[in-house]
């Protein structure tokens, strides 16, 4: 009998700690069960050249966020280098819990060595691209050589800075614009734009494997007469060493649109999948979205975009979809013995 009593209350303790058990929000106790699994994270985050300045402000905001919300502390850390060679880092062995490069095609090779989920690009807004960008070119003071437009920077005697597209997002981009520029111009032309973007090359006295290194290059180096970047890299230029350097927008350029993804398998791993998470849906807030606005990166939120959108002129842009998609163009111009490989001499 006594036993029977006991087993009796047994069951009546459990019943009720499972009844208070199932009262809880599930969303709010798995949060605070991941908090109180360690007071402190860290989570880094692998991108690309130009994004330093962004992401060390960003950081700090998202690190205030989430201690208030969870009250754990996160760390953030961040690697930086030309896009494609950050893509290939993290496929090596870097342990990224999340990657935000300059294009999508590097997310997707990372991918495809099964460190993320097939359909990442589905997982955010916007095909996972929290902002664009474009390129621009950025010359000394007085424009000395009277560069306006692309037809400029090929010109005899133009030195152009510009990184190498096998390494760097920007110059992908940058060479893309080009080709897209001379199609325009020349009835579509397949010859005359590999002829346009040859002697564009023919112009650059060295290739650095990013924007930030091309940026040296042009800015403290003092070598060459334009710079072609990023539009956020230019004005950070101007900030960095004041009105020695002009923006020039051309009257055509492209849509640059970098994306973001959490490394899935990584970020299990590491027990940071939550936060990862977080931390890019972070960028898509109102808060997020104007301190992208404040360094220069496009917003996507339309509400946040027009705050903001005196900063950014107006121009032609083609897109990646003009040139059948990042697979094709890679495969076109950018693989080992494709176009720019033909056209590239650094005798």
């Amino acid at each position: 009998m006594k036993s029977f009593r006991s087993f009796k209350v047994a069951v009546i303790l459990f019943s009720a700690i499972a009844l208070i058990l199932s009262s809880v929000n599930p969303a709010v106790s798995n949060t605070v069960e991941a908090a109180s699994k360690k007071k402190k994270i860290t989570l880094l985050n692998v991108s690309y050249d130009p994004t330093r300045e962004l992401y060390e402000e960003f950081n700090k905001l998202f690190a205030t966020y989430w201690q208030k919300k969870t009250g754990q502390k996160v760390e953030i850390k961040q690697s930086h280098g030309g896009s494609g060679k950050q893509a290939r880092s993290v496929i090596d062995g870097l342990k990224a819990d999340v990657v935000t490069l300059a294009l999508s095609l590097d997310i997707t090779e990372i991918q495809n060595k099964g460190l993320l989920d097939a359909r990442w690009e589905d997982k955010l807004p916007y095909h996972s691209s929290p902002y664009t960008s474009t390129i621009v070119f950025v010359v000394r003071k007085g424009n000395p050589k009277k560069i306006k437009d692309w037809d400029d920077v090929v010109k005899s005697g133009v030195q152009v800075i510009t990184p190498n597209p096998k390494t760097g997002g920007a110059p992908r981009w940058t060479y893309l614009a080009a080709w897209g520029y001379a199609l325009k111009n020349n009835k579509n032309s397949e010859s005359a734009a590999k002829d346009f973007v040859t002697k564009l090359y023919k112009n650059v006295p060295v290739l650095d494997t990013g924007a930030r290194g091309s940026t040296t290059t042009f800015a403290q180096r003092g070598i060459g007469d334009v710079l072609l970047t990023w539009e956020n890299e230019a004005h950070l230029i101007q900030k960095e060493f004041g009105y020695d350097y002009e923006i020039v927008t051309p009257s055509f350029s492209i849509l640059a649109e970098p994306s973001v993804a959490v490394v899935t398998k990584n970020a299990n791993k590491n027990g940071t999948t939550e936060v990862a998470n977080e931390y890019l849906r972070f960028l898509y807030t109102k808060e997020g979205q104007r301190l992208v606005g404040k360094h220069y990166y496009r917003p996507n939120d339309p509400e946040v975009l027009k705050e903001y959108e005196k900063q950014f002129p107006k121009l032609e842009l083609v897109t990646i979809r003009d040139f059948g998609g990042w697979a094709a163009a890679q495969k076109k111009h950018f693989a080992d013995n494709a176009i720019f490989d033909q056209i590239y001499n650094p005798k």
